[in-house]
C-alpha cells in the first residue's frame, strides 16, 4: 500500500492556451523540488479543450474594431467550471496590464489562500465578460504589456511558493528581503573579501553582530531612498529609521 502524501500547502490552478510552457519551469530548482516534495501543486487546463467546432477556435475579433483577435469567453468560462467541478471552488485570478499590481504583501495574501485560479490572456486579452462574471480579483505584474499571460502567471507562482513553509531552505530568508517591510533589501556580500579593488565592509568582518544589523538597516533605507522613494511615500520613514540615518 502506497504512503499517500498530505495535501500541498499551495494548489495553483493554470487555465492557459499554453500548459506545456510550464514544464521546465515546474521542474527546476527550488520549485521543482516544493512540487515534488507535494509543498506545492500545479494543475493546468487548456481551454482550447473546450472550444466549439472543428477548429476550436479560442478567440475572434473585437466588436468595434481594432488590430488583434481576442480570446472568447466561453472557452475560458468552460475550462474554470470543469476544474473547479473536478477539485473544487478557487479563489480566481485574471492576469491583466490593467489589474492590480503584484507586491510582496499581495503574493503572501494570495499564498494564504491555499488554492488559487490563474487565468492567462493571450492575443489583445479576453472578452471582459467572463472576468466580469468569474474574476474575484484581477492582478498585473508590471507597467508593460506581455504577448500572454503565461509569464506572468509564472511570476505570480514563484512569488508564492516561496512563502509556503519549506520551500526555501532558511524561512528566515523571507523575512528581511526586498519589500517584506516597505524596503529594498540592504546589500549582499560573499567571498572572497576583496575583488577588483572592491572590498566588503569592512563591518561585515568584524563579527559585532549589533553593528553589522545596524548597518544592514542603514543600508537599506539608503538604497530604497536612491532607487525607489515611491515606497517611503507608501512607507514613510519611522523615528526610529530618521535616526539611524542621523547616526552616521
Amino acid at each position: 500500500m502506497s504512503e499517500q502524501r498530505p495535501s500541498p500547502a499551495l494548489h495553483v490552478e493554470l487555465v492557459t492556451l499554453f500548459p506545456e510552457l510550464f514544464d521546465s519551469f515546474l521542474s527546476t530548482s527550488l520549485l521543482g523540488k516544493a512540487v515534488e516534495a507535494g509543498l506545492v501543486a500545479v494543475d493546468r487546463t487548456n481551454p482550447r479543450d473546450f472550444a466549439k467546432g472543428r477548429h476550436k477556435n479560442v478567440d475572434d475579433t473585437s466588436y468595434g474594431g481594432g488590430p488583434g483577435m481576442v480570446m472568447r469567453p466561453e472557452p475560458i468560462a468552460a475550462a474554470i467550471d470543469d476544474l473547479e467541478a473536478k477539485r473544487g471552488r478557487t479563489f480566481r485570478v485574471f492576469l491583466s496590464p490593467s489589474g492590480t499590481l503584484l507586491s510582496q504583501p499581495l503574493a503572501t495574501e494570495l499564498c494564504n489562500r491555499g488554492r488559487v485560479l490563474l487565468v492567462c490572456g493571450r492575443y489583445e486579452g479576453y472578452d471582459d465578460r467572463v472576468c466580469a462574471a468569474y474574476a474575484d480579483q484581477v492582478i498585473s505584474v508590471g507597467d508593460y504589456v506581455l504577448a500572454g499571460g503565461e509569464i506572468a502567471a509564472a511570476v505570480v507562482i514563484e512569488a508564492m511558493a516561496r512563502l509556503v513553509p519549506g520551500v526555501l531552505g532558511c524561512s528566515a530568508s523571507t523575512v528581511d528581503e526586498s519589500f517584506s517591510a516597505g524596503r529594498l533589501e540592504y546589500p549582499q556580500y560573499t567571498k572572497p573579501p576583496e575583488w577588483k579593488d572592491l572590498a566588503v565592509p569592512d563591518v561585515l568582518l568584524s563579527g559585532d553582530h549589533k553593528a553589522i544589523e545596524r548597518w544592514r538597516r542603514r543600508e537599506a533605507l539608503r538604497r530604497t531612498m536612491a532607487r525607489r522613494p515611491d515606497l517611503l511615500t507608501a512607507h514613510p520613514l519611522t523615528e526610529e529609521e530618521r535616526r539611524l540615518l542621523d547616526d552616521e
